[in-house]
């Protein structure tokens, strides 16, 4: 079986090609290099530089390459980002998801895996977010992954594709191995961040809004091990390559940490007392988001294993150490 991932030498990506290279799966990666670094892809993955909205590139690699089902990763991820410039946004989360989706219709691609968000909720005011929960995305981050949802539940009722769309929380933590992990110049994950500040990368880090509803006053999140969530992702790409029923379903752990607990732990677990300037609220970052992950667990039998703020810190710290002391060249 060959895998396409696309945007596969980037944080969630490259783990999501890792995995599959551990189970001796063929997988290729797709991806721009906008962002992403090819060091972080496999050795054992072919890697491609390309555009995914790029039909007659997209279209021989799936035919050369015998591609079975795509792994969708690409697009761009800042919130605050997406508010002041919606139209990049929308080109590359909608538009360019829309001609890979096209894409994979055309070539009776057998699977469509597709990297959705949280965002989708906006601000819902729920203790827990259920799949069924009011959509209404309150920054284009949102609407643009909102609507390739939409575009992949159309396509499956009208060309009969085969798809699954989960639905991230906060993803943290890095490779337990040391392989890959988050390395965006300019960092926008808070633990990723906080253990910038943690090991001398950065000097300072912010925290934006004090003034939330939550019990301190700053945002709550559910934060979810990348190893975690992408164990759920190779077990929801066999699922309907194994015949199973199209889904959307939340990727979290159904707890949540505020900022300022985050920031606690990464001291802790660092030993390094470093400084925090708080800051008024960014647009777009509602107060709470904590995933009900039943539905995951329920369809794929999902066990998270590292379900511990410590160790996805623990592992945050490691992967960026490895960076300061340049064991790992990008």
């Amino acid at each position: 079986m060959t895998i396409l991932v696309t945007g596969g030498a980037g944080y969630v990506g490259s783990h999501m090609a890792y995995a599959l290279v551990d189970r001796g799966e063929k997988v290729v990666v797709l991806d721009d290099l906008s962002t992403g670094h090819g060091e972080l892809v496999p050795s054992a993955a072919k890697l491609v530089k390309g555009d995914i909205a790029d039909r007659k590139l997209v279209s021989r690699l799936i035919a050369d390459e015998g591609i079975n089902a795509i792994a969708h990763f690409a697009g761009s991820i800042v919130v605050s980002d997406s508010v002041a410039d919606p139209l990049t946004y929308y080109d590359n989360n909608t538009v360019k998801s829309r001609a890979l989706i096209e894409t994979a219709v055309a070539a009776k691609v057998e699977a469509f895996l597709f990297s959705s968000t949280a965002a989708v909720y906006g601000e819902p005011g729920a203790d827990l977010l259920d799949e069924e929960q009011n959509l209404q995305p309150v920054s284009p981050y949102g609407w643009s992954k909102l609507m390739t949802e939409v575009m992949l539940r159309d396509s499956a009722a009208a060309y009969g594709l085969k798809y699954a769309a989960l639905r991230y929380f906060n993803v943290a933590g890095a490779d337990p191995a040391g392989r890959t992990g988050e390395t965006r110049e300019h960092a926008t994950h808070l633990i990723e961040i906080a253990a910038q500040a943690a090991t001398g990368r950065r000097n300072r880090m912010e925290v934006f809004g004090t003034d939330y509803p939550t019990p301190d006053g700053t945002c709550l999140r559910d934060y979810i091990h990348v190893t975690d969530l992408i164990d759920a992702h190779v077990k929801a790409l066999m699922h309907l390559l194994n015949g199973g029923e199209n889904f959307v379903a939340n990727c979290g752990y159904g707890h949540g940490f505020s900022v300022l607990q985050v920031v606690d732990a990464i001291k802790r677990v660092s030993g390094v007392d470093f400084r925090v300037d708080m800051s008024d609220r960014r647009p777009g970052d509602p107060p709470a988001l904590v995933a009900d992950s039943a539905r995951v667990r329920e369809i794929l039998g999902w066990e998270p294993k590292y379900d511990d703020l410590d160790t996805i810190v623990k592992h945050a710290l490691a992967w960026e150490d490895q960076l300061v002391k340049g064991r790992v060249k990008l």
